[in-house]
């Protein structure tokens, strides 16, 4: 094993030295994928290498919000960012160890210990597969595409002419104002619209699904697939809540393509 992958543990390495890659194709290959997503991948012209995993400790900073105001916490936004930055970066390390094409079904996950309130493990799972075809699948700066579509959804997006490209995603941890007295005695056993919560929550969704997008951009991508926005607060109080929107960005495989009806439609007008 290469030692350009020094930010990788002992034991992370000598595991991967067990798994089938390019240069030990007689090795056993693990993966996360079902069967029937097993099947699939192979189907689309791939074949699974190994789980590859990417894990980061990370300490979350401190930050006071004003309680009237709905604002970003700027300093938890980036922590969120950047160590689910780190996991999947340490992923993609492993998938370019084994002389992976990509990685699919990734799944990103935040878990909370009892070491300390403002610790969390951030970790990034898949599975890497390479090209029977030898092509060329890996994204411009030379790393393995990153994907969270089933196997399924892999088989179906490859025979529609188009591939992945990179995992996108964007983060934002806001607080939301807390009502005024007068603005809870003037609701109290009313239908009314809470404008501030409202505005808070839309806000911080919007600058979530923004930042994804900025993100496909940099990739020159055609579009995102498989959208999955979601609402946490990680234990920092009722008020503070983080969004965070994660897809997977796409390209055509070529400039001309034309997608084929599925074979189950095709049966039944047959």
């Amino acid at each position: 094993m290469s030692d350009d992958f020094q930010d990788l543990p002992k034991h992370a390495l000598e595991r991967l030295q067990g798994l089938r890659s390019a240069n030990h194709p007689e090795g056993v290959f693990t993966s996360d994928l079902s069967v029937n997503e097993f099947l699939l991948v192979r189907e689309a012209g791939f074949e699974p290498i190994g789980m590859v995993v990417g894990s980061s400790i990370y300490h979350i900073g401190f930050q006071q919000a004003n309680w009237r105001n709905n604002e970003e916490m700027q300093v938890l936004s980036q922590a969120m960012y950047h160590a689910r930055e780190l996991a999947m970066s340490r992923m993609e390390e492993e998938a370019q160890a084994l002389g992976a094409d990509g990685v699919v079904g990734v799944r990103l996950e935040v878990g909370r210990y009892e070491w300390g309130e403002d610790l969390a493990e951030f970790i990034a799972v898949g599975t890497a597969v390479a090209a029977r075809d030898k092509g060329n699948y890996r994204v411009a700066n030379g790393k393995p595409f990153t994907s969270d579509l089933s196997g399924q959804d892999f088989w179906t997006l490859l025979s529609a002419g188009y591939r992945p490209l990179s995992l996108v995603m964007g983060s934002c941890v806001y607080h939301v104002a807390h009502q005024s007295v007068r603005q809870y005695l003037r609701s109290v056993g009313q239908n009314v619209e809470m404008p501030n919560y409202t505005q808070g929550l839309y806000d911080a969704r919007e600058l979530a699904m923004e930042r994804m997008q900025m993100e496909a951009h940099e990739v020159h991508a055609e579009g995102i697939v498989g959208v999955n926005l979601q609402e946490k607060s990680h234990g920092w109080g009722s008020h503070v809540i983080e969004f965070f929107a994660v897809g997977t960005a796409i390209t055509p495989t070529s400039s001309e393509h034309t997608i084929a009806k599925p074979q189950l439609i095709l049966s039944l007008n047959d």
